[in-house]
């Protein structure tokens, strides 16, 4: 079975699955057997876990056990209030409750975040770690207008004001190099995703003046502690974090590596995605 194929066999329903770890009750979609492969989706009003990576799932599972994750207070999952939210700490409540010792873990934007906090604070835990688009707050003002917020950071946060399919429209063209991609079913989808659950909207801007829902925001030379095989992999017209900052993780994370994909903006793994499965299958599989 072609790539192509394996992703076009795959659907939502075949795949969720609910869990209930000590404190949430969370949704993901799974597939194949093997070395466990989760993959954490960015932040954004209406995103969850197919959303990010229904192009992913099925040729990844060709070769590993998948897990999209919806995080708490995202997708299908339970909503989660500012002061219990902690992704970190969900992650490892979702490992915990399905059996899942370690995993290689693969993260967009906030998910890599969620990543990269988890191989510091729990490396043992972690087997791979693989960022797309993924920033952090101490490099924000380097490469971004001196309030920190991006062209596409600011279109971000409007959507939770007012996800209408107009404002999840202009989010997806910002989120994409090639408008080709920011399809209208995708606006509509994200909008309506994001209208069902007001509560979700409405605590992840309740976060945000306490850090949002990582809550654990690691000094950037903490970096510096992740020793396992890292794979950094970034869009070089990404107007919602800047490319550099994942030349920055470069310089400090000792055993990782980084792929700059041209013409691709913040999501490298919906754009690029027959590129990004090869190259994410083969790192996971020879490191």
């Amino acid at each position: 079975m072609t790539l192509m194929a394996a992703a076009d066999s795959v659907t939502f329903d075949g795949t969720s699955r609910m869990v209930a770890t000590a404190n949430w009750n969370i949704h993901y979609n799974e597939l194949g057997s093997g070395h466990p492969v989760i993959l954490l989706h960015g932040s954004g009003a209406g995103a969850t876990g197919w959303s990010n990576f229904s192009k992913n799932i099925g040729p990844l599972a060709e070769h590993f056990r998948v897990l999209a994750v919806d995080m708490p207070g995202w997708g299908k999952s339970d909503s989660a209030a500012p002061e219990d939210n902690d992704h970190v700490t969900a992650l490892v409540e979702f490992m915990d409750a399905l059996g899942i010792e370690k995993a290689a873990l693969v993260g967009n934007s906030m998910g890599g975040v969620t990543v990269m906090a988890m191989a510091v604070q729990h490396p043992d835990r972690v087997s791979h770690v693989v960022t797309m688009g993924s920033g952090h707050m101490q490099l924000a003002t380097l490469f971004s207008p001196q309030d920190g917020l991006s062209e596409g950071l600011k279109i971000l946060f409007e959507g939770y004001q007012n996800p209408t399919p107009d404002t999840m429209r202009r989010l997806v063209e910002i989120m994409t190099f090639d408008k080709a991609n920011a399809t209208e079913e995708l606006a509509r989808q994200r909008s309506e995703s994001a209208l069902s659950r007001p509560d979700h909207l409405a605590n992840f801007l309740a976060s945000i003046p306490t850090g949002g829902p990582v809550r654990w925001w690691f000094d950037i030379d903490e970096v510096r502690k992740i020793t396992m095989p890292t794979l950094l992999i970034h869009g070089r017209d990404d107007r919602v974090v800047p490319m550099e900052q994942s030349l920055h993780f470069l310089a400090r994370i000792p055993n990782s590596r980084v792929v700059i994909f041209n013409q691709c903006g913040h999501w490298a793994m919906i754009e690029h995605s027959d590129e990004f499965n090869r190259l994410v299958i083969d790192f996971i599989s020879h490191n």
